[in-house]
């Protein structure tokens, strides 16, 4: 019976410190995050609540990518650590077991985490940053006042430049359009008020304009400026060019299975385009990362027994920041593949494998050897 108490009691220690873990690291990871992208994706656009709630749904897929191998990593040093500390182990192995049968539950932990993040890599992180882009562009569409903001620059519609003072609902105050061709002004528009007006038969957004000055600024050699008065005008804002940002799908946004079978044909999965060298890499090294990264709570609990057991240390700082460099050295590969995903002679989809392969060595290495001691 004994082994049976001890496989409940060490994989139970481990467990609930991963969970903990999940849940610290999760939540310092959103609420430090969730304001840069929500910023980066919304600009400055006024939100109601479930749409920021949604938002922060769909950001928390992204943090469990990192945070469950790294709380995994950190629980298996802290309680190997206390384990080491407290002879529990020296006395497990006075009773004849061995290293592999002592943690042979926080292997089994290790391989149902790895499923977990298989699909967390493989589904959801792709299924909800997809949603996340999207996002923005059905705010637009069901309350396209909320893009104009007091005292902000909406630069969010492609080829304008907007700002206004006030609003009150669907009303504008002594609004500035700046119209670009390119990256140059090319119109600006001055109005007093303005009125946004939508139907259904179209996703274009119209503004009454009252009393509106307009100013041509012409190219560079090309003339003197131009300019006009009107008391009324109306100008069309293309959101629907906003849809077309909005439905551009990137590799990491694409489902697993789209991106083997670009990998395998060639061929793009949305446009039906022929891939080239290079857009393939960039699926070919996107579809290692998601498979390569779901490997990491085995790779770290391989490694991160023999390190907790060897550092023999209570403190949970000394814990964490052996987890904290063990992760970081990690990730710094993912990230050097991620960086020459699009350069296919640097072989990008076979760096997202070398974290596993250096730490699997060294950890199969430090494991046989504290299993001869």
């Amino acid at each position: 019976m004994f082994p049976r108490i001890f496989d409940r009691y060490l994989g139970r220690q481990v467990a609930s410190a991963t969970l903990i873990g999940v849940a610290l690291l999760s939540g310092v990871m959103v609420l430090g995050n969730v304001y840069k992208k929500l910023d980066q994706l919304l600009g400055n656009t006024e939100l109601p609540i479930s749409v920021i709630a949604e938002f922060v749904m769909l950001v928390i897929p992204f943090s469990l990518i990192f945070t469950i191998p790294w709380a995994f990593l950190t629980g298996i040093l802290l309680v190997f650590g206390r384990l080491s500390a407290d002879n529990e182990l020296v006395s497990l192995r006075m009773t004849g077991m061995s290293m592999p049968r002592i943690c042979a539950p926080v292997f089994v932990l290790a391989l149902a985490l790895s499923g977990i993040c298989l699909w967390v890599n493989v589904s959801l992180a792709p299924a909800a940053k997809d949603r996340m882009k999207r996002l923005f562009y059905q705010v637009a569409v069901k309350n396209p006042e909320t893009l104009f903001q007091e005292g902000q620059v909406l630069e969010r519609v492609p080829g304008y430049r907007i700002y206004t003072s006030k609003r009150h609902e669907k009303t504008l105050t002594d609004m500035h359009i700046i119209m670009l061709k390119g990256t140059q002004a090319s119109t600006y528009i001055h109005a007093d008020k303005a009125t946004l007006h939508t139907s259904p038969d179209s996703i274009d957004l119209q503004m009454e304009l009252t009393g509106m000055t307009e100013e041509t600024v012409p190219a560079e050699g090309e003339g003197q400026p131009g300019g006009l008065a009107m008391e009324k005008q109306w100008l069309k804002l293309p959101l629907s060019e906003m849809q077309k940002d909005a439905v551009r799908v990137n590799a990491s946004m694409k489902t697993t299975s789209a991106l083997a079978e670009e990998v395998r044909t060639w061929k793009d999965t949305v446009t039906g385009e022929a891939l080239t060298p290079v857009t393939r890499s960039l699926s070919l090294t996107e579809l290692s990362k998601r498979y390569s990264f779901s490997m990491a709570c085995v790779t770290f609990a391989l490694v991160g027994i023999p390190l907790g057991v060897t550092a023999q240390r209570r403190e949970t700082s000394s814990g964490f920041a052996l987890s904290l460099i063990t992760a970081t050295v990690y990730i710094v590969f993912i990230i050097l593949a991620d960086t020459l995903n699009d350069k296919p002679a640097a072989m990008p989809h076979l760096i997202m494998w070398l974290p596993n392969v250096i730490f699997l060595g060294m950890g199969g290495w430090l494991f046989y050897k504290l299993s001869r001691k």
